[in-house]
């Protein structure tokens, strides 16, 4: 097919200085990756692509910044972040611009996606320093011994962040970290490494040390094993067979890892669900950023008494989006992200069509409204024969299913070997959390399809079976990034038996002891 570029003039921030100064930061050594403007298919910057002496000289001067930051009081660290704050809100509409030309994505979703870091700041500027300090507690004899919890630094974090949200992840994933004293090492996806570059070069002017938050760039696996093999630490979001490789490859360094990984996410309407709600908030799970979010949609499970009225609704709300390529906020639905992307989506629907399903609207490419475009598609008919029915398609592809009874739909919705995110409708909010309870997921949420449950910063989130280990977000979101040391104090020598004392004695001494202590509740 050949493709006609769309005609379309980028945004005045995003000049030939700009990108020649954000990829100026990567290391290279020669080779380089044509980065380009996804509406258009234009060539905006070679990226440099960093070879494994690239990467380890990297992490060589991370190490080196992260001795004298993880030295620096947490006050004087979190100011930088509360500096950084500011400057990421001020600078959204320019992020927003790098983000959609990178990606492909509508003005309204890359808008949403700057206000990710600045929220997470936020939340760890009200918890880091109280999760950070010392905890005395007791130790095995009362008075005379103490043991205090301290919180040390991993040392360099390695981050893998994907397309689909590449300045949250990015950005928001390294918060944490360096608020725990941490350096970072960040891969970007090649498509998509302009807005991360842009955040890190905010926040080393609030005051971060430069050095300290590097990026590297390259296919995963020219770059992924160099990574993981000089991090103290891993953080991955992306496929489930990709966080395999990582968690594998960080068992064998004995490192630690949290992977964020994929998803075939569930919705479940309720008999007395709200219709119209129901069907806008459908809307955005399964469409939303083009389908290419972790936690969307794309099995939706609908009771038969209400089937027709839903399918219908959904259905004409789908065809009615307003799918094309902008720069303001017109468009309620953009490009996927790539023309490779694209005929992955695309076999999923074509397989499905040929094993028997339905499409009651879109399941075409669009060419004529940019290279990486495709219709907000909803299937009727998928089993578990399809791609589709099993595997997760990440684009704007969904399937509506029939249910009798509802101990049926939390069955359906199990049926899956993934657990990122789920979605339950309904009037009765007790009954809503109930049905919501038996599901097997990392998140779900009631009434709403995604963003109550991520936006909750005060919360980890995260997946179960095959959707992950570990979390994101809450106390263990920045915890994870630290060892406990247990600095133990004995203040007198009390420990064993006494000099010439008999043994048995001893023991006697003390079990009674330990008796007593349980009475009386010190132990």
């Amino acid at each position: 097919m050949t493709l006609t570029p769309v005609q379309l003039t980028r945004p005045a921030s995003v000049t030939d200085a700009l990108l020649r100064q954000l990829v100026e930061r990567v290391p290279g050594t020669g080779a380089t990756w044509q980065l380009t403007e996804v509406y258009t298919g234009e060539v905006l910057v070679a990226l440099p692509q960093s070879a494994p002496a690239d990467i380890e000289a990297a992490y060589a001067t991370a190490r080196a910044a992260q001795r004298q930051w993880a030295a620096t009081p947490v006050r004087e660290r979190l100011a930088v972040f509360r500096r950084a704050h500011t400057l990421f809100v001020d600078n959204a509409r320019t992020t927003a611009d790098l983000i959609q030309v990178e990606s492909g994505k509508n003005r309204r979703m890359a808008i949403e996606e700057t206000c990710d870091p600045p929220m997470v700041m936020s939340h760890y500027l009200k918890r880091a320093a109280k999760l950070l300090a010392p905890v005395k507690r007791g130790g095995p004899v009362p008075m005379l011994t103490t043991s205090t919890e301290i919180r040390q630094p991993k040392g360099v974090v390695g981050i893998i962040a994907p397309w689909n949200f590449p300045f949250a992840t990015g950005i928001s994933d390294a918060i944490p970290a360096l608020m725990a004293g941490n350096a970072v090492v960040l891969k970007p996806d090649n498509k998509t490494a302009l807005s991360p570059l842009h955040g890190v070069r905010m926040l080393e002017e609030a005051g971060l040390p430069k050095g300290l938050f590097q990026v590297v760039c390259g296919e995963g696996p020219d770059v992924g094993p160099t990574l993981i093999d000089n991090a103290d630490y891993v953080m991955f979001t992306g496929s489930t067979a990709t966080g395999r490789v990582i968690g594998e490859r960080a068992g064998r360094n004995l490192i630690g890892c949290c992977l964020e990984l994929g998803g075939k996410n569930p919705m479940i309407v309720l008999e007395d669900a709200d219709l119209a709600e129901t069907v806008q908030g459908a809307v955005f799970g399964a469409f939303g950023n083009t389908g290419q979010i972790c936690m969307h949609i794309e099995r939706i499970y609908v009771p038969e008494s209400r089937y027709d009225e839903f399918r219908d609704a959904f259905v004409a709300a789908a065809k009615a989006l307003d799918v094309r390529a902008a720069y303001d906020f017109g468009p309620e639905m953009g490009s996927l992200v790539s023309v490779d992307h694209l005929g992955r989506v695309r076999s999923h629907v074509d397989d499905a069509v040929a094993k028997g399903a339905t499409v009651l609207c879109g399941g075409r490419p669009r060419p004529d409204l940019g290279p990486a475009f495709f219709e907000p598609t909803v299937l009727e008919g998928v089993t578990k024969d399809m791609l589709c029915g099993v595997t997760e398609t990440f684009g704007p592809v969904v399937a509506l299913h029939r249910y009798r009874t509802v101990d049926e739909a939390v069955a359906l919705a199990n049926d899956t070997d993934y657990g990122l995110n789920a979605s339950v409708w309904g009037g009765n909010l007790d009954a809503a959390r109930a049905v919501a309870a038996r599901i097997e997921s990392g998140n779900v949420n009631i009434n709403d399809i995604l963003a109550t449950a991520y936006a909750a910063k005060g919360t980890p989130s995260g997946g179960v079976k095959n959707s992950g280990v570990g979390a994101r977000h809450g106390d263990q979101g920045l915890l994870k990034y630290t060892d406990v040391q247990n600095m133990a104090v004995l203040k007198k020598q009390v420990m064993g038996a006494k000099p010439g004392e008999d043994y048995g004695k001893h023991v006697e001494r003390m079990l009674s002891g330990l008796k007593m202590m349980r009475r009386t509740r010190i132990r």
